[in-house]
Formats: C-alpha cells, sequence, structure tokens
C-alpha cells in the first residue's frame, strides 16, 4: 500500500486566495482568468525590457513580469535569475538588451492579463485552460467531493496565475477490496502557463488525515502529458481515466453491498457462549469479543453485522495504535469470511 503526499504538498503551499469552496467556485475563478487572458504574438525582434522591470511587445504596451514569466524571460536570454536580481533595473534592462534573441522567423507566444504577463514561450507550446478541465470533472465526477478541510483550513481544490491542483474523493463510495474496504479518489493539474504538465492520478484509499495526506492507497495510476500540439486530447483521456474511476466503483460498492446485506442476515448463533466459539475461532480475543456480545445483544440478535459492527467500535477504544490496526484487521477479515 502507498502513502500519498501530493495534495498535502499542497496544502502547505496555497495562500488563501488560491483555495476554493468547491469545484463551481474553482470554475468560476477559472473561466474568469480565461476571459481576461490574452495571447500576443510577436517577433522576438520587437520584444525588449524597459528601466522599469517592464515587457514590452511592441505596440501592444509594457507588461508587468510575474516570477513565473520572469523565470522565462531569464531562461529566454540565457542569464541567471539569481544574478539579474542583484542588479538595478536600469542595469537589468541593459543585460536583457544585449542577451535576448533578436533572429529567428517563428513569433513567441505571450499570454498576458491586464497589465501582467502570465507567461512567454514559442511556438511548440500549446495552452489548456483550466476551466476546460474543471468543466470534464463537472461533468463526468459528480459523486466526487473534496475531503475534510485540512490542519490550515485548505480545501483540496487550488488555483492560481500559474496552476491549479484538485483533490477529489467520492465519501459514499466504500467497496471491498480484499478484505478491507476502501474508496475512490483521484488528484487532477493542470497549468496555462507551463508550470506544470497536465496529469491526473487514481487511487483507493483507506483515511485522510488533516494533512491531507492519503494513507494505504491502492491500485494507484499516473497519467500526464506535456503542452505539446495534442495535449487537449488528454481532456479525453481524463475523461476516459474517471470513467473508469467511477465504473469500477459501482461494480465493486455493488459487491460490497451484497455481502453486507448478507452479513445482516445471517446469524452466528442462538447464545453468547456460540458466538464466543466462532470468534475464538477467528483469533478475536475473549475480552474483546465480550465486550463485543454486550453491545451486539443490544440489537436483539447476533448477527454477523451486529457483532463485526461492535468489535469495530470496541477497537476504536484501544488505546495502543497496534492493537486498535490488529482489532481492525481481525474484524474485516472475520466479516468477509462470514458472509462472503
Amino acid at each position: 500500500m502507498a502513502t500519498l503526499t501530493k495534495a498535502s504538498r499542497e496544502l502547505f503551499r496555497r495562500s488563501d486566495d488560491e483555495r476554493f469552496p468547491s469545484l463551481s467556485a474553482l470554475s468560476d475563478f477559472c473561466n474568469r482568468l480565461k476571459t481576461e487572458s490574452i495571447d500576443r504574438w510577436h517577433s522576438p525582434k520587437s520584444i525588449t525590457v524597459d528601466t522599469a522591470m517592464r515587457l514590452c511587445a511592441g505596440t501592444d504596451g509594457a507588461f508587468a513580469l510575474n516570477d513565473w514569466s520572469f523565470s522565462q524571460l531569464c531562461k529566454m536570454a540565457g542569464v541567471a535569475k539569481d544574478t539579474v536580481n542583484r542588479l538595478t533595473p536600469e542595469t537589468a534592462s541593459l543585460v536583457f538588451g544585449e542577451t535576448l534573441p533578436r533572429t529567428g522567423s517563428k513569433p513567441l507566444q505571450l499570454l498576458t492579463n491586464d497589465d501582467r504577463m502570465r507567461s512567454i514561450h514559442g511556438t511548440q507550446y500549446t495552452r489548456l485552460w483550466n476551466a476546460d478541465l474543471v468543466a470534464v470533472l463537472q461533468e463526468f465526477a459528480v459523486d466526487f467531493q473534496p475531503p475534510q478541510a485540512g490542519c490550515n483550513g485548505a480545501t483540496g481544490l487550488y488555483a492560481g496565475e500559474q496552476d491549479m491542483f484538485c483533490f477529489l474523493i467520492d465519501p459514499a463510495g466504500w467497496c471491498e477490496i480484499g478484505e478491507q474496504a476502501y474508496a475512490p479518489g483521484f488528484f487532477v493539474w493542470n497549468s496555462e502557463v507551463g508550470r506544470r504538465s497536465l496529469g491526473v492520478q487514481t487511487f483507493w484509499f483507506q483515511s485522510v488525515c488533516r494533512n491531507h495526506i492519503v494513507w494505504d492507497a491502492v491500485e494507484v495510476v499516473e497519467w500526464s502529458r506535456k503542452h505539446t500540439a495534442k495535449v487537449g486530447e488528454g481532456l479525453s483521456d481524463i475523461r476516459r481515466i474517471i470513467e473508469g474511476l467511477v465504473r469500477k466503483r459501482d461494480q465493486r460498492k455493488d459487491a460490497f453491498v451484497r455481502v453486507i446485506r448478507k452479513a445482516m442476515a445471517e446469524k452466528m448463533g442462538d447464545d453468547a457462549g456460540e458466538v464466543l466459539k466462532v470468534l475464538s475461532r477467528h483469533g478475536i480475543s475473549r475480552s474483546l469479543a465480550t465486550r463485543a456480545l454486550d453491545s451486539a445483544r443490544t440489537q436483539g440478535v447476533f448477527s454477523v453485522w451486529s457483532v463485526v459492527d461492535a468489535l469495530t467500535r470496541m477497537a476504536g477504544e484501544l488505546t495502543n495504535a497496534g492493537e486498535r490496526t490488529e482489532a481492525d484487521e481481525k474484524a474485516a477479515s472475520f466479516l468477509h469470511a462470514l458472509a462472503a
């Protein structure tokens, strides 16, 4: 089983204004950013940097650089970002005047938003809008939602000028895999400015902590694609991957429900003594079994389900984490053996 930390890293690096409470709110932000952003194509010869450290794009005007577009500009000029940051704006302007490429017939792709430069790319880069990716999630992941709020209030849904990231789970999708219960979830990410690839990671998990670390994940599958000419086809791939996760969830959920229904209907014994013998054969300690039976007795019948439910609740009261884990595993194994 795997421990997944992608969402936890996002939780600690995102500011309040990059967190969103719902897919609808995230969609509104991404659509607004898409609408307000403009692609501009310019020859390298028309690109200069003024003494205020703004990128001047021909007759379109001067645009303030953010951290990402400044990094791209330094890379294009072949100068170290740290070195330029130590220069005065006037000297830095001269450096870019000497180092920015001026030859070549292919234009540069500049993405602006109001008076800010969001990104600088060549002709090989193909943009995929975050809004289009969120629309796929809204259409094909209808039963999925963000996990519980993180320890610092983080939501699992993030977006800013540079990229977006979504962490979604199906809290009602618990299914049996082997002898334990898992729920489906996935991460999906993208960047409109080339900060990261387009990607998705699906999994089945047992728990998510308040740091948004996903524990005991199985069937972890990751897919990603760079922002080249066919990146738009990635939306179809992500839709197919999510549909496959939903289809497997439904198949497993039906099987899980059948096990639970059988467990509720099947009686373990007519009295406590008979049931204690059965529990003992499955490795349940006498002290834990006795407490569980006292609890199950209040339900009027010693069904497989009532006893397993009581065992699980009793296990949760154990102070030692190792003992809790062992008791939970025995209860799940017991359910699978008697009701499957």
